[in-house]
């Protein structure tokens, strides 16, 4: 756990923290116009993240002992640089808290556990219309990766192949 300025505590989650996780994930899907997308629940969450194999791990920043916000973040890796990296897959601070310093300290708790974990690259996405987000990454020292496009397979693709 760590605390900041302006009371701010950011702290590694728990299974009791499942409900707030779900809540901000609804409400981020919510920010990026995607609320018919979430189709976790608590359930599929704790298995996922405090079953036998924690396939991602959560902060939580507390403000005044509120919940504010939350990153979601999970090992990758680079066959270029030889070494694992994290890519946050979440980063949400709730519209009352924001510009208060916990984006930054949510991001740098994360650049701490990169440093620790001896990983490569801190890399994420950012929709393309998400201003504020893109000024703040961009003041944070982030570089976009503009010769890159992203590709997915969702479910019913991966479902769909007769192997």
């Amino acid at each position: 756990m760590s605390k900041t300025q302006n009371n701010i505590v950011i702290r590694e989650a728990t299974a009791e923290d499942l409900p707030v996780i779900f809540s901000f994930i609804k409400e981020i899907a919510e920010y990026e116009k995607l609320p018919h997308q979430v189709a976790a629940n608590e359930e599929v969450l704790n298995e996922s993240l405090f079953g036998k194999r924690r396939y991602a791990e959560v902060l939580i920043a507390e403000n005044n002992g509120e919940p504010a916000g939350h990153a979601v973040y999970f090992h990758n890796f680079s066959t270029f640089i030889g070494r694992p990296g994290i890519y946050l897959e979440d980063l949400y601070v709730r519209p009352q808290f924001r510009s208060k310093g916990i984006g930054k300290a949510l991001l740098i708790s994360l650049i701490k556990i990169a440093k620790e974990r001896n990983c490569g690259r801190l890399e994420w996405a950012v929709l393309d219309w998400n201003e504020p987000a893109i000024s703040f990454y961009k003041k944070m020292g982030a570089v976009p990766m503009d010769d890159w496009t992203v590709f997915r397979l969702t479910e019913d693709k991966i479902k769909g192949f007769d192997i």
